[in-house]
């Protein structure tokens, strides 16, 4: 039910980390996507792993993973969680854009809809890196939440 409170705000209006001692343990997992666009040249490149920097869908599918796994540290009131798994996964989805998807799963007493949203943010981030010596008109859109779940432990 939706009071219409804000769980990050207190009484007095300062931020505030959520208490999430009192809710029960729960399977969660949560998976987000974004978009890479780039030409149809550049992610010809990317696919076949020929680029200047190296492998791109590598690096970037390890940059997902690490920044799920500290969102913690870049969102400063999300708790630090035992996440079970993260994946990264990269599809064609048009001549000009590569689509990311990030999955994060775990059991515990809070959501992980940020870990998967910073576990694409980043691999974006960092095709945008990797291809940006050859293309100047990259562009990262699109970044959203997809599935949210939870059922009892």
């Amino acid at each position: 039910m939706d009071t219409g409170k804000l769980t990050h705000i207190d009484d007095a209006g300062k931020a505030q980390m959520v208490n999430v001692s009192a809710k029960p343990p729960m399977h969660r997992k949560a998976v987000a996507q974004g978009d890479f666009v780039a030409s149809p040249q550049t992610l010809d490149r990317l696919m076949a792993g020929d680029l200047p920097k190296g492998e791109a869908l590598a690096v970037a599918r390890i940059a997902g993973i690490q920044a799920a796994k500290r969102t913690d540290e870049l969102i400063p009131l999300c708790h630090s969680l035992p996440l079970d798994v993260v994946t990264v996964d990269f599809t064609r989805h048009a001549a000009d854009t590569v689509r990311v998807t990030a999955s994060a799963s775990l059991t515990a007493k809070t959501g992980v809809e940020m870990e998967a949203l910073v576990a694409v943010s980043a691999a974006c981030l960092t095709l945008y890196d990797m291809t940006k010596a050859i293309d100047k008109q990259l562009k990262i859109q699109n970044v959203e939440l997809v599935e949210k779940t939870k059922t009892p432990v």
